[in-house]
């Protein structure tokens, strides 16, 4: 059996570091899109069960005003229509005395 020559051996071992590199690219695309869904199930439980949760006046709002700048394609925003659509007022305590409550 021939042994292989240094140009061959080090061809092999480019050959392996680059299999490696799209291992590696492929580990860390899928950590960061966990990390994504894990941080996004947060938001949304938030959403859904604690209505206390305040981001700068309350994380829904907050995420009404910062989506739509965030979100670049149609299909993205259409994901989230039910929370992007303006919430109807309702009116408080405050605005029945002030006369601006319908």
């Amino acid at each position: 059996m021939a042994r292989k020559t240094i140009g061959e051996r080090l061809a092999q071992l480019e050959a392996q570091r680059k299999t490696l590199q799209i291992r590696l690219g492929k580990q860390e695309r899928a950590i960061d899109s966990r990390r994504k869904v894990l941080i996004g199930a947060l938001v949304l439980h938030r959403l859904a069960n604690d209505r206390d949760v305040h981001i700068g006046g309350g994380l829904a709002a907050w995420l009404r005003s910062e989506l739509p700048k965030f979100l670049t394609r149609d299909g993205d925003r259409d994901l989230f229509d039910d929370l992007l659509e303006p919430r109807p007022h309702h009116p408080s305590i405050s605005d029945i005395g002030s006369g601006s409550a319908v």
